[in-house]
């Protein structure tokens, strides 16, 4: 009697590679490098602290008793009193919550106004690239502090003016006069991602301008501009600050580390804990966004791999 026949054995699949792409290639890289661990760590505390103050404290930014004036750090109150007598650690904590907002929308407003002008002047070129070109160039030559400290003290606000209020003109003046440098970058970017064959290919097939730079342009040439929107974060916070400082950036009511610092000017040698501390936070949460901006710049441009 014949062997049965033998029964077929499957061969074993080969192992799948998994896709790489530039963003898994960078997400890779990001989770291995200790500076973005550290920043996004930073990162991640300050916008919780700004967000839900009260996880860090159980106090009010108005929970002040003169009678405790300028005391120093204790056992009830680690970062002392102001000269108000209101707790430094809760004016820390709150006042992330104004400096980060202004950070954040400042570079929301600056990656808007610039982007779009440097993406329309980048992909059409010609007498639109000149005319975009000029008028940010008009706007790049006033200095940003300069020109803000111009219009905020053209335009005050008061004790009584609404906190939103206070804040969307300190981001509106930041925003107004900080778009050119995104504009520069953004127009580089485009210039070299019009010329390639994905774009040509898509032109010869007949796709419009609009189609061509959301579909194509705008997601190929975003990374170095998220770049440096995220460090700029860090600059307009400083910004704002050094603004409150001068007294004419957020009025109080608002709660922010620029005017603890202003506050905190006249007593430096007697009570130096109500500048040590507000500034440390700012310091910290400046560090942390440009700390941040390099990892993901170092992640995302293959020539420093």
């Amino acid at each position: 009697m014949a062997d049965p026949t033998p029964p077929v054995v499957a061969e074993a699949e080969a192992p799948r590679t998994a896709v790489r792409s530039l963003g898994r290639d960078a997400l890779h890289d990001l989770v291995r490098k200790p500076t973005f661990l550290v920043s996004a760590t930073l990162f991640v505390v300050f916008v919780v602290m700004a967000i839900a103050p009260g996880l860090f404290t159980s106090l009010t930014p108005n929970s002040c008793d003169l009678a405790l004036s300028r005391q120093g750090p204790s056992g009830s109150a680690w970062f002392g009193y102001d000269n108000n007598g209101c707790d430094v650690y809760t004016q820390t904590i709150y006042g992330a919550r104004a400096s980060i907002m202004v950070g954040v929308l400042t570079a929301i407003g600056v990656l808007i106004l610039g982007g779009i002008a440097g993406t329309v002047a980048g992909f059409y070129g010609k007498t639109t690239d000149t005319l975009v070109s000029r008028l940010g160039d008009i706007f790049f030559g006033i200095p940003l502090l300069l020109g803000a400290l111009i219009v905020l003290v053209s335009f005050p606000s008061g004790p009584e003016t609404p906190e939103l209020v206070t804040i969307s003109k300190v981001v509106l003046s930041l925003a107004v006069l900080g778009w050119p440098q995104i504009m520069r970058i953004t127009r580089s970017s485009v210039l070299q991602v019009r010329s390639a064959d994905y774009v040509q290919a898509a032109r010869a097939l007949g796709a419009g301008g609009a189609r061509m730079i959301v579909k194509h342009v705008v997601p190929n040439s975003i990374a170095p501009v998220i770049v440096v929107v995220t460090i700029a974060i860090g600059g307009y916070i400083a910004a704002e600050a050094t603004l409150s400082f001068l007294g004419v950036g957020l009025q109080p009511p608002v709660v922010s580390w620029g005017l603890a610092i202003s506050r905190a000017q006249d007593y430096v040698r007697t009570s130096p804990h109500m500048l040590l501390f507000p500034a440390s936070a700012l310091s910290l949460c400046v560090l942390a966004f440009i700390m941040l901006g390099d990892a993901i710049r170092d992640a995302l441009d293959p020539k420093l791999r």
